[in-house]
């Protein structure tokens, strides 16, 4: 077949985000910002243009709106090629199908087996859409090869005690998966899946095509068809990475892993041309220091315009800080506008915020404090910490 592709990567972004709160209401986990001027998605996909995979599907499902104008054709990420591109493919009925939403991992993908076939691939590279990493993944492929297995699977070891929220392997000495659990109440160990996988193309579909028959089945990779090709005696193996990886599942783990970008030689670097991270950005000049900004150990994107004081925070594109106003290991993003004198510490300000003059939010070595996107706080507004305010909501003192 003249378009046939050695692999496919099938990006898993229909993620409700729910722990996120008020940031994922009105668009899925993958499509919220990050870094200054990234949104999470930015990252798998990246990973798949400088690993030289060049047909990505993205499986979107939950408040895609966003998420779909903002992938387009895929051209920020070079994807939009003559015999590639990105394709953004949400769940879909067939003649006589009752349809339904993806109603898993496993499902998602089995609904998109036409898709795949067009390219008739060797691999299939599956992955999430919701983490913050750089992983070469032919890298994983070439191990995979190496090692004749059916399934691979990426890992990394994690704090024994958050290991109940991720699957969990056991390996041999070659590195051959001899047990997998996923979310174990009591972890064996702290061996994590990452929900990065290499499948053989013609095994898998296989086990799709049985996961989908199984009415009792709930159509996961980690609770279904993983276990399923481990009984069946498959080869299965882990690789594992080293690196930066976070899963920015909550409001405090989106924050520290922005924190993360602020510290001098830290794990995750954005500048390296090697392994550009590519998005798709406005044009907007560069940002404007005012004769009264005071500024320190912060990234200001472009666009934006300080007159106050910014310090350990990050400013996304096109963000105005008033004369006066003071801003403290806080995240404010896109179009955000600070009246002045107005205190932020400790929170997370969405896209677009309009916040009057003289307001208070959040509070020095508090919970953080969230507004979310479009959120009007008018003028002396006092936001608690561990406070949220809900996209869209207008917020006075007399409120």
């Amino acid at each position: 077949m003249s378009n046939r592709k050695r692999s496919v990567a099938m990006i898993l972004a229909g993620g409700q985000g729910s722990r996120l709160g008020v940031l994922t209401r009105l668009r899925a986990k993958p499509a919220v910002p990050y870094g200054g001027k990234y949104r999470i998605i930015d990252f798998p996909l990246s990973n798949c243009a400088n690993s030289g995979i060049d047909v990505v599907g993205v499986l979107t499902q939950y408040e895609p709106f966003v998420l779909n104008s903002y992938i387009g054709n895929g051209a920020p990420w070079d994807l939009n090629t003559s015999t590639g591109g990105a394709y953004l493919l949400s769940p879909h009925t067939r003649v006589g199908d009752v349809g339904s939403w993806y109603a898993g991992t496993a499902d998602a993908i089995y609904q998109n087996i036409q898709f795949i076939d067009r390219f008739d691939p060797q691999y299939v590279v599956v992955l999430s859409g919701d983490h913050i990493y750089k992983m070469d993944y032919s890298q994983m492929i070439a191990f995979h090869e190496e090692n004749g297995a059916d399934a691979t699977i990426a890992v990394m070891p994690v704090p024994i005690e958050e290991a109940s929220r991720f699957g969990i392997l056991a390996t041999d000495e070659a590195g051959r998966v001899t047990d997998f659990v996923e979310k174990p109440a009591d972890p064996p160990s702290n061996l994590a899946s990452m929900g990065i996988y290499v499948f053989d193309w013609a095994k898998v579909r296989r086990y799709l095509e049985d996961d989908a028959a199984d009415a009792f089945s709930s159509h996961d990779f980690g609770k279904n068809v993983i276990p399923a090709m481990l009984g069946g005696g498959e080869r299965l193996f882990a690789f594992r990475f080293e690196g930066y990886w976070r899963d920015v599942g909550t409001i405090d783990s989106l924050w520290e892993a922005n924190m993360d970008l602020l510290e001098e030689g830290g794990d995750l670097d954005l500048s390296d041309n090697r392994w550009t991270i590519y998005s798709r950005n406005p044009d907007l000049p560069a940002a404007r220091i005012g004769t009264g900004a005071i500024l320190g150990g912060s990234m200001i994107a472009e666009g934006c315009d300080v007159e106050g004081s910014v310090l350990h925070s990050m400013l996304f594109q096109g963000v105005s800080v008033g004369s006066r106003a003071q801003i403290v290991d806080s995240l404010v993003m896109a179009g955000a506008k600070v009246g002045a004198g107005t205190d932020i510490q400790r929170a997370v300000i969405a896209e677009d915020v309009i916040i009057g003059e003289d307001c208070i939010i959040g509070r020095a070595g508090a919970d953080l404090a969230v507004i979310g996107p479009g959120a009007v706080i008018e003028s002396g507004v006092v936001i608690a910490p561990g406070e949220s305010v809900e996209p869209n909501a207008v917020v006075s003192v007399e409120a």
